[in-house]
């Protein structure tokens, strides 16, 4: 864990209470998977933000407005000093990927699936990504994976985008290993029908961020682990859903 500070270079609206922040500071040491703790001022706690990509010293985030924090978070302008936690979690495991792994997100677990993305393709990786949403209002990123060069698969519960359905819908049973973020409702679903060869971001609520509250912690096959500090990410065959 550091403690940073970061300005702020952009914060605007992508889809529907949808917003991206970028950061400029220290990224140094910031991996696929892992996330931030931000201090908003005014807030007893921090907010944790998953990491969507790192580029030349820039942080960017997505975040969506939920509550109080976040609603303020949004109305934070150009040049705002933020203090940062970052360097949380344990991140994805790119070395599992073989050749074709797929990448599913649903809703705020897209961000972290993007930088992940660019780093296997930077691998040579065949990447596959699966999008899902409610509705068309809340589709984003969707031209940022294609510019990547990624296989690309948008799926909205209403049919107003993409395939119509649940990101289980658009499975097609050929990755060769799978990396996965999203409401625990899809998550649960994607393992029953993708199996357990993958590994999933765990989305809990956190005190601390850092492991000292316990207040994040589930139970695994393995016994209970924080969310904050042995996950976000865990072997989906660890999971008890």
């Amino acid at each position: 864990m550091k403690q940073r500070l970061f300005e702020i270079k952009s914060n605007e609206q992508i889809a529907k209470n949808v917003y991206r922040m970028q950061l400029g500071g220290d990224t140094t040491g910031i991996l696929p998977g892992q996330f931030v703790n931000i201090r908003v001022e005014g807030q007893f706690l921090r907010r944790p933000i998953s990491v969507c990509n790192i580029n030349n010293g820039v942080l960017t985030i997505i975040y969506k407005v939920v509550g109080v924090g976040t609603e303020a978070m949004s109305h934070l302008p150009i040049g705002t000093q933020l203090d940062v936690l970052t360097v949380l979690g344990n991140g994805y495991d790119l070395s599992k990927a073989g050749d074709s792994p797929l990448l599913v997100g649903g809703g705020v677990g897209v961000p972290p699936m993007y930088m992940l993305a660019r780093q296997l393709r930077e691998a040579g990786k065949t990447v596959r990504v699966i999008l899902g949403f409610n509705t068309k209002d809340e589709v984003f990123y969707e031209e940022e994976f294609c510019a990547l060069g990624c296989d690309v698969t948008v799926t909205t519960v209403d049919g107003s985008h993409g395939v119509k359905g649940f990101v289980t819908n658009a499975l097609d049973g050929k990755q060769s290993y799978y990396y996965t973020c999203g409401p625990l409702p899809m998550i649960k679903a994607l393992l029953q029908a993708a199996g357990t060869n993958g590994e999933v971001s765990m989305e809990e609520r956190m005190g601390c961020g850092f492991g000292a509250c316990m207040g994040c912690t589930i139970q695994t096959t393995q016994g209970p682990k924080r969310v904050c500090k042995e996950g976000p990410v865990f072997p989906a065959s660890e999971l008890i859903l």
